[in-house]
């Protein structure tokens, strides 16, 4: 059995603490922590040495004057040592417990604390306890299974549900392991692909707005979670997310200083944009744009991604890349063409990307003629619809007519 350098053991020790706290002994709680101790309650507190602690428990005993603990469970294991405990009391005040007045609600309490100590004094302390149940308890949340409750979660629900529609769809299964996600306000314009991999979980391909992040995640999970982010382009609308995912992200070789830099926006000309476009959009990317990503690496011509092959179509972009399957001829193929204007908010045939927001609008025609050469059975782009059809002559039309 271990003792302290005092010769009592880590059981004695707590044994003790506990005591004083039943006690409400302000001057033995302080007296039990290490200078440099740390006191860590789950969701509710953190106190910093013997003062800090004390303040933490003057406070607490100020709202509950009569709280008592109960040891109902002790291990130890060397210096550490897992409490299981119970209290009863009355928040009666006079004094708060943080910033809530009192109540005079019963209280009946319970919880688990590992504590870990050094030369007989506490060093560290993970105190968890059930907060939802001292909610309710003071009348913070209403009884649990009551109709106060019930309507709570049905508005609480509502709301989710409205924020979730609102941001970010569910994933849409387009092709055998491919799903698009549809994102944005008011309108979800903005296109996200998740591609199965063969280890299990999925490859995003762009990523869409900042505001479709955690939609994104939850969409990633459905199907096995994120492995990583290919960035069809840098531009804020399409790398939007990805700082919050937090995956390793790939994109194009002369895409890279972008993607970790402005997104491509030193090139943007607004003034080449359509009315409304032109005031809207410089308003919005702030907000959509995420900022920059950390690349993990780059894609280039011809690689593997997930089953696709890596096709390179500057123009928009210096390093923009489509990703295309043999197998059944599927495109994804970012922006290298648009079928909603951004202008007018319009839907239709394709079209080349805006002049404003290209480095290099010819070289934009030339990529989508090299897009169509694939013979694509379908060629779902960055934005809004996918192209289907005799999908080779929409295309060569959209580079010579558009």
């Amino acid at each position: 059995m271990a003792t302290t350098a005092q010769g009592t053991t880590p059981q004695a020790v707590m044994s003790a603490y506990f005591e004083a706290l039943s006690r409400h002994d302000l001057d033995a709680i302080a007296a039990a922590w290490a200078h440099d101790g740390h006191s860590h309650i789950s969701g509710q507190a953190d106190a910093t040495g013997p003062e800090g602690v004390r303040a933490y428990w003057a406070e607490l005993f100020g709202a509950a004057p009569d709280l008592r603990f109960d040891v109902d469970a002790m291990i130890a294991e060397g210096d550490r040592v897992a409490v299981q405990w119970s209290a009863r009391g009355t928040f009666a005040g006079p004094g708060s417990y943080q910033g809530i007045e009192p109540t005079y609600a019963r209280l009946d309490l319970e919880g688990l604390d590992l504590f870990t100590l050094r030369d007989g004094a506490i060093v560290r302390e993970d105190a968890y306890t059930d907060g939802a149940t001292f909610a309710r308890q003071i009348g913070l949340l209403p009884p649990q299974g009551s109709s106060a409750e019930q309507r709570m979660a049905r508005a609480f629900n509502g709301q989710a549900k409205v924020r979730r529609r609102a941001l970010c769809g569910a994933p849409e299964r387009i092709a055998d392991g491919v799903w698009v996600v549809r994102g944005g306000f008011p309108v979800k314009s903005m296109n996200v692909y998740l591609i199965e991999d063969p280890e299990g979980g999925v490859t995003m391909f762009d990523a869409g707005i900042k505001a479709m992040a955690t939609g994104l995640a939850a969409a990633a999970a459905s199907l096995g979670g994120l492995n990583r982010i290919v960035l069809g382009h840098a531009h804020g609308d399409h790398r939007g997310a990805a700082p919050a995912l937090q995956v390793p992200t790939f994109c194009h070789p002369a895409d890279r200083i972008d993607a970790e830099g402005d997104g491509g926006h030193h090139y943007f000309d607004y003034s080449q944009v359509s009315v409304p476009a032109r005031w809207t959009i410089p308003r919005l990317m702030p907000i959509w744009d995420g900022g920059p990503v950390a690349i993990t690496g780059t894609v280039d011509e011809g690689d593997d991604v997930s089953g696709f092959r890596v096709v390179h179509i500057p123009g928009h972009a210096p390093g923009m890349i489509a990703l295309f399957r043999e197998a059944d001829r599927l495109a994804l193929s970012t922006d290298c063409f648009y079928t909603l204007d951004p202008g007018t908010g319009r839907h239709g045939p394709p079209r080349v990307p805006l002049h404003g927001f290209n480095l290099d609008t010819e070289q934009a025609r030339a990529s989508i003629r090299k897009l169509a050469a694939f013979e694509p059975s379908a060629a779902w782009a960055g934005h809004a619809d996918p192209v289907t059809g005799d999908v080779r002559a929409q295309l060569e039309r959209a580079a010579s007519d558009t």
